[in-house]
This record gives structure tokens, C-alpha cells and sequence, in this order.
């Protein structure tokens, strides 16, 4: 069942304290836009003031590095959001953003956002403990990328992604993420990302489907990206 706009930001941290009547407002003030797979919904660099919603469909969040390579920072679903930072600050985006399916996406922008949040020192704070936590988890990942080999680096980021989907305790992804995808989140090759993660279906570390994966030993999984529970 598709969220609608008061559903959507409930499950943006930001919002998950704000009072109903707050959300409600708020909620009055999104916007709906649709964007056709393949399409670039943001481009890397251009001026950023709005905060995005998924309301259905799939988005890669990606970079381009130096040498022209994508590099994608994350694959994103109904329920997750993404441009927060355009609601604070008047940086240019950080990161391109493309449609990988036909989607929707609830839209709140900055001015909106500004305006309501004057008169909500639950949301202040609220934001702040949101930005704290992505920026753990940013320190995390720039980690493992650099101390651990492929091997953990893939484990690291299928308990990330569980995580992301199911809290402390998630054990399924439901995103529909390639070998390719998953190779361009960890800086490896397709042939290498398809060999382990064979290698763990083989060990019955995780099952795969065409829907989902299933974290079937997430202690295997731990140990491998060297996390401690």
C-alpha cells in the first residue's frame, strides 16, 4: 500500500517526534512529483532546496569520481528520503541522484520547511540527533573501505542495509539490488561481488531471491566485517 505524505515523514527520523498535529502541517505542505526510470531526478552540484520523500519506486544516491567512474553511495526504496541537507543549508548537492524504476516522490522544500520548523524545538532537536547518526554511519563506511577486503566490505554492507530496513535487529533487504549495484557501493569488480555472494549462499550465510535477501547468519556476517555486536 502506497504511503501517503503523513505517512512518508513519519518514518524520516526527523519527524518520528514531531506531535501529530506538527506532522499534519507539515504533511499539508508536501508536494507530489513523478520521475520515469533512468531519469536524473538531482544532479551533483546544482543548488539544492528540498527535501525528498519516496513514495514508491526505487533511487540510486551516487557520485563521480575523478577517473569518471559512478560511485554509488546508496539504493534507496518506499520509506526512505534523501536532500535533507538542502532543508539547512544552501550547498550544492553532494551527490546525483537517479530514478532506477518509475517513481514517486513526496517533496517538502526548504522555504516550507524553515517556516514550520521556527516554531518546533521538538523538530530542532530532532534533526540534530538524525545528523549525528548519518554521520556515525558515514565514519563506518569510510572505515571499512579502508581496513577491510572485499570480503567484509560486501558483509558490511548487507548488515548496513538490514539495518537500514529493520533496525538493530533487520535481517531481510527488500531493495532490488544487482551485483552490479552492490560492486559500486564497495569499490568492487561485478565478477568479484557475484563470487561472494555465492560463496555466502553457498555457506548459508544469507538466501537470495528475485525480492529480497535474508540475512540467514548475521554473526557470520559480523565477524567477517570485524563488528563487534
Amino acid at each position: 500500500m502506497a504511503l501517503d505524505p503523513q505517512e512518508a515523514l513519519r518514518v524520516v527520523p526527523l519527524f518520528r517526534q514531531v506531535p501529530d498535529a506538527d506532522l499534519a502541517a507539515f504533511a499539508q505542505l508536501v508536494r507530489e512529483r513523478r520521475h520515469a526510470r533512468g531519469s536524473l531526478i538531482l544532479s551533483q552540484g546544482t543548488a539544492g532546496d528540498a527535501l525528498f520523500l519516496i513514495q514508491s519506486g526505487q533511487v540510486k544516491v551516487g557520485v563521480v569520481a575523478e577517473d569518471g567512474r559512478e560511485v554509488i553511495l546508496s539504493v534507496l526504496g518506499p520509506g526512505n528520503f534523501f536532500g535533507e541537507m538542502a532543508l539547512l543549508d544552501d550547498e550544492p548537492r553532494s551527490a546525483h541522484v537517479t530514478a532506477m524504476e518509475d517513481t514517486v516522490l513526496f517533496v517538502l522544500r526548504r522555504e516550507d520547511f524553515r517556516g514550520r520548523v521556527m516554531r518546533s524545538p521538538e523538530l530542532s532537536i530532532s534533526l540534530l540527533r538524525e545528523l549525528s547518526q548519518r554521520l556515525r554511519r558515514a565514519d563506518d563506511t569510510i572505515a571499512s573501505l579502508m581496513l577491510l577486503d572485499v570480503n567484509g566490505r560486501i558483509a558490511h554492507l548487507l548488515l548496513e542495509l538490514a539495518r537500514e530496513e529493520g533496525g538493530a535487529t533487520g535481517t531481510r533487504i527488500a531493495r532490488r539490488l544487482t551485483h552490479e549495484s552492490l560492486g559500486q557501493m564497495v569499490g568492487a569488480s561485478r565478477e568479484t561481488v557475484s563470487r561472494t555472494m555465492r560463496n555466502l549462499v553457498l555457506r548459508n550465510v544469507i538466501s537470495v531471491t528475485r525480492r529480497e535477501i535474508t540475512l540467514l547468519d548475521p554473526e557470520a556476517l559480523r565477524l567477517a566485517a570485524q563488528e563487534s555486536v
